[in-house]
């Protein structure tokens, strides 16, 4: 039985997004960093602003089964695979074919790379029942705000009905930002037309 998919923050204090984000904010100073997962303090703050696909595939396997692995343990398996890597040059965000052959081997979750994720791609997805995990400017939470460029953030794309897009954004600074809901060509102005579709 699919559950309900739940919101997961990449911080561990919600009510703390906005001054990390925003205001600078230490991230080493999050009360509630243990709730990672994380073995300390400095873990907690060198990963906690790259767990966004974490976040996303922990809220997946949460609808799926009720139960998740915490975000550390999650992104130290992705390590595993190579997801994630501290080679200098290399992307500091989760690297999408290693990440999908994580999910498959350790989560039994089929994880299929889509380069070309345009709006249609990504609604059918959708409609076929998966949820999709997008690259996106994290500034879509402002959305009416340009972004600079697009990616360099996931989120996970939940559903679509009468022209608008509904998702998860584990840094999403207030309720709206979080779990959102925006006009597809709006969510269109800060995505990367890349992600990952998930078969749950």
């Amino acid at each position: 039985m699919r559950h309900p998919v739940p919101w997961i923050t990449q911080y561990a204090s919600p009510s703390l997004i906005a001054a990390i984000t925003y205001g600078g904010h230490p991230r080493a100073e999050d009360p509630r960093w243990r709730e990672s997962g994380a073995p300390d303090r400095e873990t907690y703050a060198a990963w906690c602003a790259r767990w966004c696909g974490m976040a996303c595939l922990r809220m997946a396997l949460l609808a799926r089964d009720g139960a998740a692995s915490t975000l550390y343990e999650l992104a130290i398996g992705c390590m595993e695979y190579g997801a994630y890597t501290e080679e200098p040059g290399c992307p500091q965000g989760l690297i999408y074919r290693p990440f999908a052959e994580y999910a498959r081997d350790k989560h039994g979750l089929q994880a299929d790379v889509i380069t070309e994720l345009d709006p249609a791609r990504m609604m059918a997805e959708l409609d076929a029942g998966r949820l999709v995990i997008a690259s996106v400017h994290p500034e879509i939470r402002r959305p009416q705000n340009d972004p600079p460029r697009t990616g360099g953030h996931l989120v996970l794309v939940t559903g679509h009905a009468n022209g608008l897009v509904t998702f998860h954004n584990s840094s999403g600074h207030i309720p709206e930002a979080a779990v959102a809901t925006l006009p597809v060509p709006v969510f269109d102005r800060f995505a990367a037309h890349r992600g990952i579709a998930l078969h749950l």
